[in-house]
């Protein structure tokens, strides 16, 4: 056998993977990445950010997606002690329902738990109760369409649910601060006879344990759409062109020629090659160090929040692995 042993084969192409810049060519330097990373606010609404990070590989654009959907804690509740419930929603069905109840309580004013067993105390833990009865409302109505005029509390919703300090909570916290972040999600119908008597107590986690703790509603990313085009396109192959992508993509001039006006919000869709007239026409690719994020927030953090917390836990890890290297 000729050439290097297999080991050696392997400690080779290992240690070229590990240099290997997104399956490219070109190696990964810091002081480049330094130069080329950018973060760019493109949209900022009430709880949703859309921004670009640009200079970066895949593995750095899905660790901080990752990081934001499971490592960044919140606060959510996580005992339910069911004292009485006479509706038709089973125990376990119930206490998994409030636990998915989104609280508006800021997580880093929290301490993780230590033990689960111990009890709560007032910088770990808050507690709600749910105490309701549904009744009649008049015995002697011939209405029986209209659930609002024949029930009190025929409709649970989450705003119902009150918070009941500990220790010194009260003096650092408001009910409008720690509660459900919507009073209107409906927890159970009920009609006379059904009764809810719950305690609930509420932790800081993170979503890795339980999807209920995670800050976020969704976040995802994408590339950015890359539309080249190859040759001169007028007329009523203009028209088509245009329809083949999303709206805003293509449009066209006075002089009846299509242009790329914003590739940005493109679906890649390629309906385009569909038509043997196009399908030489466009060139559609993808920028691979251009990644759009859009983090769409509960509303415990804001999505500028969410993301610098999620830096801080990688922050965090890369100094855990390094003090494990230097230990070794």
């Amino acid at each position: 056998m000729t050439g290097k042993p297999l080991i050696y084969l392997e400690e080779y192409k290992l240690k070229q993977d590990a240099n290997d810049y997104g399956l490219a060519d070109d190696y990964w330097d810091f002081e480049r990445f330094k130069q080329q990373l950018q973060i760019v606010v493109v949209r900022y609404e009430e709880n949703e950010l859309e921004f670009d990070m640009i200079g970066v590989n895949c593995a750095i654009a899905n660790v901080f997606r990752r990081l934001m959907l499971s490592e960044v804690p919140s606060m959510a509740i996580e005992k339910v002690h069911i004292y009485n419930n006479t509706s038709i929603i089973q125990d376990e069905v119930l206490a998994h329902r409030l636990g998915l109840i989104p609280l508006r309580a800021d997580p880093r004013m929290f301490e993780y738990k230590a033990n689960e067993t111990d009890p709560p105390v007032a910088l770990d833990t808050l507690e709600f109760e749910l105490k309701v009865k549904c009744t009649r409302k008049n015995k002697d109505s011939n209405d029986v369409t209209n659930n609002e005029n024949m029930y009190k509390n025929h409709s649970i919703y989450s705003g119902q649910i009150k918070w009941i300090p500990i220790g010194n909570q009260a003096t650092i916290h408001t009910e409008a601060a720690v509660g459900p972040i919507d009073d209107d999600i409906l927890i159970s119908k009920m009609r006379p006879g059904h009764e809810f008597d719950i305690k609930l107590f509420a932790v800081k986690g993170v979503g890795k344990d339980h999807a209920k703790f995670s800050p976020v509603a969704t976040i995802s990313y994408r590339l950015l759409p890359d539309i080249k085009l190859n040759r001169p396109v007028a007329g009523n192959d203009a028209r088509l062109l245009q329809k083949c992508f999303s709206p805003g993509v293509i449009e066209i001039a006075k002089d009846d020629h299509a242009y790329v006006k914003d590739a940005r919000y493109d679906s890649c869709s390629r309906n385009v090659y569909r038509y043997p007239q196009l399908a030489d026409a466009v060139t559609i690719a993808r920028v691979r160090n251009h990644f759009i994020f859009t983090v769409e927030s509960l509303g415990a953090l804001k999505p500028e929040v969410i993301f610098v917390e999620a830096a801080k836990v990688l922050k965090k890890k890369c100094r855990m692995f390094l003090d494990e290297i230097k230990g070794n």
